[in-house]
């Protein structure tokens, strides 16, 4: 059984191995915290020969076994006594943890302490250490008061009390000093420079001796540990620059805001001194927040920070300056955890990186390089800048504030202005400008609606080049003054600008000595259209620029808000535009970074969808971003129609009819073969001359009742606003389908009407069609009058009865008492309770917060926090928006959860392989996203580890991963599967420790030996790496690099860059054929990440190699509130990979979609059935037609969009068939009431899709178009004409 025991991965992520160079001592001290070593070294230097031998080192160097085994053999072996301060607890360093032990054990007389590295006790380290509680506690309570006397003391304390009576070296002479009890410091305490312990007093002296007395208040948190060790010259200069951008800094030294004492301390000083803001650089969250996982309760977070005060986080980077000068990640992920999302979990905002270490001295006695911080002046003044903004909005009226609006335009179309997922974009920007008319703000002339600000921006330039020249233009910016701020910039910037663009007189939106800037005024309100990014003006950098500089009008269009026009803030109007993915590291900005450099030292806010936690956070990161979060749009069951709801009637009947009636039932049989063919389903079925007809009933049942009940967005959600009761009665059945746990109002809603109405055995929420041979309750069967056959049907009468319990007793004006239900649905009435006092309240809450939390933030206040995911995927903790969304701990990924599910999906997409292919996967291909890693805690990584067989160890009593073991494939019972992860670039610089996880996890693989069965039945992955690696040193490579480069299985973008190349050449028309998309997708892509030391390595020929071996290309979706007609992420990633694989192994892969939306019950379709499944749920259907009709120019830009995604979905893949261009056209373009809708909302989005439509059949994609392709052209034609006559 032994061959069955799972392997450790002895993952850690540290590089290297390092040998520290000590010499042995008596007395070694091991901590994590620079400021406590650098204290300890003072105290010892003190002490002098007092001591005996004594070292001090970072236990962090020694995380890796190796280099901790390299140590104790070199150092503690001689050692008598070891005290380690551990951060984290013993889960943080298992191996250092369980070796210690193993030493103190080995020889007698030997002593171990174990403390904690915070406020927080921990048992487990009291227990492991060898002498008393007491004794522990106490070492413990020096390290926390810190300062140098308590320093001397505690080693005092270390060799004369905890050796009394051992005969060891370290008893010391008699007569020396004795150790004295911790000296207790304050909690929390005024600092001041040149002051020993400053008073409020003394800050108010020197505040007037500065003519600083009526400057705005700007309060500086930093740890006590660093006033403690003098390590404050890094907060000295920044409370310098404060003070020369016109703010009064008061500095406040901590323990942390954990503790009470300290809180109280801190936030009587705050009122006391009347701050208006707050900069901290203290780690760590106050809001517990645990991996994302179902819930049935709105939250609500208490902030630490008293009276709505903001807070701006500072990083305090544990590098030096010159390797974050060089690394495109900017952060180390220890420091991603700590400085950035934790503190995002208390709504801070993220500033920039202001220090760096750097060497202190080095300590002889000790042995030691002590670290200490130094200030970033250039970054030190960004932050200053910021803070004075934000305190400006705070002292400015409201009537003196200028504000921009700001709207994304991509592809950069007049039809697709406005960009914002799940959002009517124009519709919302009214309700935002009348809010902040209602707050006060110059705002006048509001057009009357979303169409109308549209055409009022429409009327003069835009971002669309065939109108640049004959438009008018409301604003620009003169070159000249452009100049001048343009030489502001670092020369490798400006000299990579004129490289690549020319001077600003070569830019298409320079005319008479200007730059055109698309946008208008609304009063002192200026509501813009984001510029283009550039690669609609040099096609070529699509193929094979991923890190494009931005041009000239690209900068010009920031400048002039920033410098001319003189914004006090800037609001991006839903997600997502451009700004926070131009080039640049992924968080701690430097200059030298375009988001920095367009953007500036600029307060930023962003109303943007709740569900898509990665992408807000990219713009929190990288672009000091505060996300006023809002609801995903309305939701509803797709139903059936036309040809499907005929054959759903035709199937009904049939069943009645059989063995009664000969004649109507041969009829029947007849018209159901015929719409099958008329309406293209029996392909979509697969059907087949040998298909038996009860096997082809059977396939159109589950066909139909699929598509009954998707879930399809019934609208688009407007800030501040509710949808209109039918939407809204839909939308709440959506919010609580979903079971969330076992209590009545967690469980899911048709669950609980199938308990109360007996009908325990029943699982609703099954996607099997069964006949239906339970009880027909009355209270169901009275729903409708439909025949009651199968299991589904009994599914949608719950629906129905769900729907119109909502309706009548929670949304109906006559208020309905619901104590009437309680006798015949005792669940249920107790779920409607909860959902009419806690769900409905949040959610009308969160009308109220969209934009009410917006006008704070102008305000210059701070937006409560609140987690982020889809709240119909079982996240009622979502609710209520209006928050400033945070995401998870990037160490807990996968979560337990998501490996929970990892694992069913892992298994169901090799039975879906199996019953499709007849054989096991051996090498796939997986798109992985970093906001659908932050949505569900790592379903994707975690399916990637399943199908490895790799399982993640979580920390004991934590959840973060520490490390993985190998499941031998006898447990698995199947071969490995070797998969390789195209990572996205948010991803990328989110989660380099997962990256560097499953990197470990393939090496580990490749050198496994697989017990029983031998590598050729079991381990795919060694097989692979050393067929790879024998091809590689054939061709002269090293064997050290050949092994490297054949076990890449992490790829992503560029560092620095982001996307997956594709986007460009489709909006832009500039590919040729397949090929090119293929090598877009390999140029952008071509990049392997994974354990070693730096960024992303240029690997595109070892990629082009992985791809050309992958039989199978995945992509997984976790919730319904989109599909993959409505993003062009999927066809990007999806369709991108899909056609490289088909371009470099010479033919097309089995591609899956897999649909995580109910946890429980993974999904796995075929991209074919996924891609007819939206397109009959969802594009064709009236029912969302109707719903984009009532949004006017925005819905009509829906409709555009999901034609633009089609068509590169056939483009990547070849899956749209004819008939399926020929539906998509006639119900979105020829229908006459859709065309005429069109025509009056957004004739350009109207001419976009006949262009795209036309373009198809030109291509030969829609191969034989017939009459369709003549009736595009004059279509166009007839746009044309309309266009020259309105001129």
């Amino acid at each position: 059984m032994h061959l069955l025991a799972a392997q450790p991965g002895g993952f850690v992520e540290e590089e290297g191995i390092i040998d520290l160079g000590q010499d042995p001592a008596k007395v070694v001290i091991l901590a994590a915290a620079d400021t406590s070593l650098a204290m300890l070294a003072t105290a010892a230097e003190q002490l002098g020969s007092e001591l005996p031998s004594i070292r001090l080192a970072n236990w962090s160097h020694l995380l890796k076994p190796a280099a901790f085994d390299l140590y104790e053999h070199k150092v503690l072996e001689q050692a008598e006594l070891v005290m380690v301060s551990l951060l984290g607890g013993a889960s943080y360093w298992n191996y250092g943890f369980e070796r210690l032990q193993a030493w103190q054990q080995a020889k007698p007389n030997r002593q171990l302490i174990l403390v904690p590295g915070d406020d927080a006790q921990d048992p487990q380290l009291t227990q492991a250490s060898s002498c008393k509680a007491a004794s522990c506690q106490l070492v413990w309570q020096y390290l926390r008061q810190g300062g140098v006397s308590n320093g001397i003391n505690l080693l005092r304390y270390l060799t004369q009390e905890l050796n009394q009576g051992v005969p060891t070296s370290l008893a010391l002479k008699a007569k020396q000093p004795q150790w004295q009890p911790p000296a207790e410091l304050p909690q929390a305490l005024i600092y001041q420079p040149g002051v020993a312990q400053a008073s409020f007093m003394d800050w108010q002296k020197q505040a007037i001796a500065q003519g600083l007395k009526h400057a705005p208040v700007v309060a500086l948190l930093f740890y006590r540990s660093h006033l403690q060790s003098g390590n404050t010259r890094m907060f000295d200069g920044l409370m310098a620059s404060l003070v020369s951008q016109g703010m009064n800094p008061i500095a406040l030294a901590v323990t942390s805001l954990k503790d009470p004492q300290a809180l109280a301390l801190v936030n009587h000083t705050l009122k006391q001194s009347n701050s208006k803001l707050v900069l901290s650089s203290l780690g760590f969250a106050s809001n517990k927040v645990d991996a994302p996982s179902l819930s049935s309760s709105p939250t609500h977070f208490k902030l630490p920070i008293e009276g709505d005060i903001p807070v701006l986080q500072l990083v305090l980077s544990s590098t030096t300056q010159e390797a974050w000068r060089e690394h495109k990640q900017g952060l180390r992920s220890r420091d991603i955890a700590m400085q950035v999302v934790l503190p995002e979990m208390d709504g801070h905002v993220l500033t920039r990186a202001i220090s760096f270490k750097s060497m202190g001295y080095y300590s002889k006695l000790c042995q030691i390089d002590l670290m200490g911080y130094e200030l970033e002046p250039e970054r030190a003044q960004f932050v200053a800048r910021l803070a004075k903004g934000y305190c400006s909005l705070g002292n400015k009226a409201n009537n003196d504030k200028r504000i921009a609006l700001i709207l994304a335009n991509y592809p950069t179309k007049d039809g697709r202005i406005g960009n914002g997922v799940g959002l009517d974009t124009p519709q919302s920007a009214i309700n935002v400008l009348h809010a902040m008319q209602n707050a006060g703000y110059a705002v006048d002339t509001i057009p009357e609606n979303g169409n109308g600000l549209i055409e009022a921006l429409l009327e003069s330039v835009t971002n669309n080049p065939n109108t640049l020249h004959h438009l008018p233009c409301w604003q620009s910016l003169e070159a000249a003054v452009y100049t001048k701020h343009f030489s502001k910039l670092p020369r490798s910037c400006q000299d990579a600008v004129l490289q690549r663009w020319g001077g600003p007189e070569q830019d298409p939106k320079y005319r008479q000595g200007r730059i055109m800037l698309a946008g208008l005024r609304l009063g002192e309100t200026f509501v813009g259209i984001q510029p283009a990014r550039g690669y609609n003006l040099d096609l070529t950098a699509n193929y094979h620029d991923p890190d494009l500089v931005p041009p000239h009008s690209y900068l010009a269009f920031y400048f002039w808000l920033r410098h001319v026009y003189e914004v006090d803030a800037l609001v991006h109007l839903g997600k997502h535009g451009n700004l926070e993915w131009l080039p640049g590291k992924g968080v701690a900005l430097s200059d030298e970074c375009w988001p920095d450099i367009a953007l500036g030292p600029m307060p930023h806010f962003y109303p943007f969808i709740v569900n898509d936690p990665g992408e807000g956070a990219q713009a929190k990161r990288r672009a000091q971003g505060v996300i006023i979060d809002h609801l995903m749009p309305p939701m509803a069951r797709a139903e059936t129609y036309g040809e499907l709801a005929d054959l759903e009637t035709l199937v009904d009947e049939l069943y009645q009819a059989t063995g009664l009636d000969t004649g109507r039932e041969l009829w029947l049989r007849e018209q159901i073969v015929a719409t099958l063919a008329s309406s293209h389903l029996k392909q979509e079925l697969g059907l087949t001359a040998n298909t038996t007809e009860s096997e082809m009933l059977a396939e159109l049942d589950t066909y139909l009742c699929d598509i009954k009940e998707a879930q399809i967005r019934n609208g688009l959600h407007i800030l501040g606003q509710l949808p209109e009761v039918d939407e809204l009665s839909e939308t709440l059945v959506a919010l609580l389908r979903l079971p969330r746990g076992e209590a009545n109002e967690e469980r899911g809603i048709l669950h609980n009407l199938a308990l109360d109405l007996g009908l325990s055995e029943y699982d609703p929420l099954a996607t099997k069609v069964s006949p239906w041979l339970g009880a027909k309750p009355q209270l169901l069967a009275q729903q409708n009058n439909a025949v009651w056959r199968s299991t589904m049907d009994t599914r949608e009468r719950l629906e129905s009865l769900a729907l119109s319990l909502v309706n009548e007793y929670l949304l109906s004006e006559k208020n309905n008492d619901i104590n009437a239900l309680e006798k015949i649905l005792p669940r249920t009435s107790q779920q409607l309770h909860y959902t009419k006092n806690t769900i409905l309240v949040a959610l009308e809450d969160s009308a109220v917060r969209e934009t009410q939390a917006l006008i704070q933030g102008l305000a210059g206040q701070a937006v409560e926090p609140g987690p982020s995911g889809a709240p119909t995927r079982g996240r009622l903790d979502t609710l209520p928006t209006g928050r400033n969304f945070f995401s998870l701990d990037n160490r807990s990924v996968p979560s337990a959860a998501a490996w929970a599910l990892g694992q069913r999906s892992a298994q169901a997409l090799i039975e879906k392989h199996l019953q499709e292919h007849g054989d096991y996967p051996t090498q796939l291909g997986l798109s992985v996203w970093g906001t659908a890693t932050m949505r569900t805690g790592g379903d994707d990584i975690a399916q990637a580890f399943a199908l490895m067989g790799i399982k993640p160890i979580w920390a004991i009593g934590s959840q973060r991963v520490t490390d993985f073991e190998i499941i031998p494939a006898m447990q698995l019972g199947r071969p490995r599967v070797d998969v390789t992860l195209r990572v996205s670039g948010f991803f990328r610089d989110a989660f380099p420790n997962v990256m560097k996880l499953y990197d470990a996890a393939v090496q580990a693989l490749a050198s496994f030996d697989e017990p029983g069965l031998g590598d050729q039945n079991g381990n795919t992955i060694r097989q692979n790496v050393a067929r790879r690696k024998a091809e590689l040193e054939a061709q002269g490579v090293s064997s050290g690099d050949a092994q490297r480069q054949a076990s890449y299985r992490v790829y992503g973008s560029k560092p620095g860059a982001y996307g997956a190349g594709l986007q460009g050449l489709i909006d832009e028309r500039c590919w040729a054929e397949r090929a090119d998309l293929a090598d877009a997708y390999l140029n952008w892509g071509g990049y392997a990440y994974g354990n070693q030391t730096g960024d992303g390595v240029a690997a595109h020929d070892d990629f082009k190699h992985r791809l050309s071996q992958l039989e199978a290309v995945v992509q997984n979706q976790d919730n319904r509130e989109h599909d993959l007609l409505d993003s062009d992420d999927y066809y990007q990633f999806q369709g991108g990979m899909t056609n490289a694989v088909t371009s470099f192994s010479g033919q097309a892969p089995a591609v899956y979609h897999s649909d995580h939306s109910n946890p429980s019950v993974p999904k796995i379709r075929t991209l074919s059935e996924e891609l007819n499944r939206v397109l009959r749920s969802r594009v064709l259907n009236p029912k969302w037609i109707s719903a984009m009709q009532r949004h006017g120019y925005k819905g009509a830009f829906e409709m555009a969009a999901s034609v633009d995604y089609l068509f590169a979905y056939d483009a990547t893949t070849d899956l749209i068939a004819d008939y399926q261009y020929e539906q998509v056209s006639d119900a979105l373009i020829f229908e006459t009431g859709n065309q005429e809708f069109m025509r009056n909302n957004n004739p350009a989005a109207l001419e976009e899709m006949a262009e795209r439509m036309l373009e198809a059949c030109q291509r030969g994609m829609w191969h034989e178009p017939g009459e369709h392709q003549k009736a595009l052209q004059d279509l166009l034609l007839d746009l044309d004409q309309q266009k020259e006559t309105a001129s």
